[in-house]
């Protein structure tokens, strides 16, 4: 799998409680500072890109029984603060679900839509919280999607 360091919002990133991710990313890096007439942009169309989430340390809970949501997120303001629009959800995982280090929690392509300047992704916890865990998140246009199945002959 391909991986931009720019396309990175979080690299063994510890979560315990709700957060932002480390990085966002400003969709509008390089244009003109007065971005009046294009505020929003689509980045959903076009070459597939997809968001991809993974446990790297595993997560642990004194009693086992926190819940992860995770979300992808844009907003006109960088801490993801003011009025944040939802692009993707991986709804509330049960622990046993995203805690082993290794498991990949999200590879979901980006819909199409508007995404506000700031791009980012927001780790919700839920009766936690964590003791300890971190997690990896980025964009990539090569996904690793390939599945072994049992052989289908005699």
């Amino acid at each position: 799998m391909y991986l931009d360091k720019q396309a990175e919002f979080s690299d063994a990133q510890a979560v315990t409680s709700t957060a932002i991710s480390t990085n966002v990313m400003d969709l509008f890096a390089g244009t003109r500072s007065d971005a009046v007439n294009n505020t929003l942009r689509d980045i959903g169309t076009g070459q597939d890109v997809y968001l991809v989430v993974i446990t790297q340390t595993a997560a642990t809970d004194t009693s086992s029984d926190a819940t992860l949501a995770i979300t992808l997120e844009s907003d006109s303001v960088a801490g993801l603060s003011a009025s944040p629009t939802v692009h993707f959800t991986t709804g509330a995982l049960a622990f046993a679900a995203f805690s082993p280090a290794g498991t990949v929690l999200a590879s979901a392509k980006l819909p199409a839509g508007n995404y506000e300047r700031y791009l980012g992704v927001r780790y919700t916890v839920a009766s936690g919280p964590l003791t300890a865990g971190a997690f990896d998140a980025f964009l990539t246009t090569d996904v690793d999607a390939w599945r072994a199945y049992a052989k289908n002959y005699v």
